[in-house]
């Protein structure tokens, strides 16, 4: 394991490489929560993020020049300050679109995520490409490289606002939640709290089916794979889910 993570990948553009063979098949079958993609605002923008920033979505290849993970980032104008940070990651998307709409200049780079092929995890591959979108930024003059983290232990402990879960730690004094590690590793700080990074809605019908829970009554439920609870209330035929991340600085 260790001879592995020391293989350096090789960077390039997402736009010049496709998933291909079993790596490709590992990540269509990963069962991600199908509510994930219930973010209509994100729907709205991820057309032109893609279009404006493709130099900022990178895809890492392996020796055999096989792609083994991604990770993507969009530019923003902020000042530095953790009370102007952006809500989350889809008011960080709203915002590059946006300021790249106005002619703004942008200062800062939003890591918006990391892939690594199942399979391949444990390797240090997730490190690789959000070191490599470090190396983007600064390549794109962007002084400054935050990312809202999506814990992931979180899911088990929906109940526990994020507020008091990012402070948690293990007995040697690293983060609780792995994927935190792995940003505190690489020199990340934990910034705040986005309570509201993402919110997903739906109606009662569509949330029952994205979760295969019964939603008999308005109320809150814990989901499957929730990071917070399930709102809902069925006079207003919608169930409204709020998905925490935490904000971290790297540089």
């Amino acid at each position: 394991m260790a001879s592995n993570e020391r293989t350096m990948l090789r960077v390039v553009r997402t736009d010049a490489r496709e998933w291909v063979g079993e790596h490709a098949e590992e990540l269509a079958n990963e069962k991600f929560p199908k509510f994930i993609r219930a973010d209509r605002v994100v729907d709205q923008y991820m057309g032109r993020v893609l279009e404006f920033f493709p130099e900022l979505s990178l895809m890492l290849l392996d020796e055999q020049d096989v792609p083994v993970a991604s990770g993507s980032g969009v530019p923003i104008r902020w000042d530095g300050r953790t009370a102007t940070l952006p809500t989350g990651y889809t008011q960080a998307l709203v915002q590059a679109v946006e300021g790249r709409e106005r002619g703004e200049t942008p200062d800062t780079l939003v890591i918006c995520g990391a892939v690594v092929v199942p399979s391949l995890r444990g390797r240090g591959y997730a490190g690789q490409a959000l070191m490599a979108l470090r190396r983007a930024a600064e390549a794109a003059g962007l002084s400054r490289v935050i990312v809202p983290v999506r814990p992931t232990t979180k899911a088990f402990y929906p109940l526990t606002p994020i507020e008091n879960f990012m402070t948690w730690r293990r007995d040697d004094g690293t983060a609780f939640d792995p994927w935190v590690r792995t940003h505190e590793r690489l020199g990340a700080k934990i910034l705040a709290a986005a309570p509201a990074s993402q919110t997903m809605t739906g109606t009662v019908s569509e949330w029952e089916r994205w979760t295969r829970l019964p939603l008999p009554e308005s109320g809150d439920y814990v989901i499957r794979g929730g990071l917070s609870v399930l709102r809902v209330d069925r006079s207003a035929d919608q169930g409204v889910y709020h998905e925490p991340n935490i904000w971290m600085r790297h540089v």
